[in-house]
């Protein structure tokens, strides 16, 4: 999957600039919200969009964020009454994958 990213961001360098300097270089290092909650705000809105792709690296953000394994089954609980039944078990597919014993 990194391979494909990095194939897209060389295809389109602008895309890639503007992850870089805006997405992660603004709008992450924006003291509003801190970098915890963040994490928790976007793996809940990779779920509600079923954005499987994108979950991992996130989930794995998370954790380096602070965020628990606990809060994020949670947050995957949370989002099924929300967002639906499918993305939140799709979300618990992607978990499977960061947290289980295969990763």
């Amino acid at each position: 999957m990194a391979n494909a990213q990095n194939a897209v961001y060389d295809f389109i360098p602008k895309l890639g600039q503007l992850r870089d300097d805006v997405l992660f270089g603004d709008v992450w290092e924006n003291t509003d919200l801190s970098k915890r909650d963040r994490s928790l705000i976007t793996v809940a809105m990779l779920a509600a969009l079923y954005r499987t792709e994108e979950m991992p690296g996130h989930m794995r953000r998370a954790l380096d964020n602070g965020v628990t394994e606990t809060e994020l089954k949670g947050l995957i609980t949370h989002c099924a009454f929300y967002a639906g039944w499918p993305c939140a078990v799709n979300a618990g597919r992607v978990a499977l994958k960061v947290f289980g014993p295969d990763k």
